[in-house]
């Protein structure tokens, strides 16, 4: 159980400091919230190609892969790991591959979600 419990706050610390730094740049910078997003995913596939986001990973689980900058790091992933499969091509589809689920998760969902709730633009 104490196992169990210590995973849980390394999870919600690391991925809350990642949401503190992202409603930061929201509140304090000029920066939109897309430009924030894709900067978190490049984050996470720039810290994941050195190498530094895999052990961050390892520390939080959930904490590290739920944000954005965990897609990055999935992203990468992919990319590496179809590349040493299928050479070059793995490049283009390795990404994609290791994050459809995800992505077909986001388009179910949000599409669930307008259907039963009757999207309205803001006023």
């Amino acid at each position: 159980m104490t196992t169990l419990l210590l995973n849980l706050v390394k999870a919600f610390a690391v991925g809350g400091a990642i949401c503190v730094i992202g409603e930061f740049l929201v509140l304090k910078t000029k920066l939109t919230p897309a430009r924030i997003l894709v900067g978190y995913i490049v984050l996470g596939v720039l810290l994941s190609a050195f190498g530094i986001y895999a052990p961050l990973v390892d520390f939080a689980g959930a904490g590290a892969t739920i944000p954005l900058t965990g897609f990055g790091h999935a992203l990468t992933n992919g990319v590496k790991k179809a590349v040493q499969e299928i050479g070059v091509l793995g490049a283009f589809t390795g990404g994609l591959t290791s994050t459809a689920a995800g992505i077909a998760a986001a388009v179910f969902f949000g599409t669930l979600a307008a259907l039963l709730f009757k999207p309205h633009p803001k006023e």
